[in-house]
């Protein structure tokens, strides 16, 4: 049998007849910023728990929803919290795809509080506040990658 048969029988596609495979992958979390130095510090971070980061641009980010959906994902809102805007309705669509709002998302804010009281997108589930650090994260990654 070739390779490509195997694939195809593959229990973690999500799409089917497609031209693109989409991948489900729980132990990846993508990590998205526009800063480079937070990239790296929020995937060290992914690391502690065991689990693989994915560091990615905003624009980057977009390209690879297109064909792995991690477990969790990780946005660096920025200053306005709108640095990852353009990634909400593609996360809203892998979410309703899902039928249990998997992926998980967490935003890393300069403001405190829940997204409801900051008046985020619905596709947040946790506002974690910077200054990013492993005692603040890394329990919030624990607990939505074992739901």
């Amino acid at each position: 049998m070739s390779s490509k048969g195997e694939t195809a029988k593959h229990a973690n596609l999500v799409t089917q007849g497609s031209s693109a495979e989409t991948t489900r992958s729980a132990s990846q979390v993508l990590v998205v910023g526009k800063s480079p130095i937070n990239r790296v510090v929020v995937s060290k971070i992914v690391e502690q728990s065991g689990l693989r980061p994915i560091a990615e641009s905003p624009d980057m980010a977009v390209k690879t929803l297109r064909m792995l959906v991690p477990g969790v994902i990780v946005l660096d809102g920025g200053a306005d919290n709108k640095d990852c805007d353009t990634l909400m309705s593609g996360i809203e669509t892998l979410r309703r795809a899902s039928g249990k709002s998997l992926p998980s998302v967490i935003l890393l804010s300069t403001k405190t509080g829940t997204p409801e009281s900051l008046g985020l997108s619905s596709v947040i589930d946790v506002v974690v506040a910077k200054p990013i650090t492993p005692e603040r994260l890394q329990p919030v990654i624990d607990r939505l990658i074992s739901r």
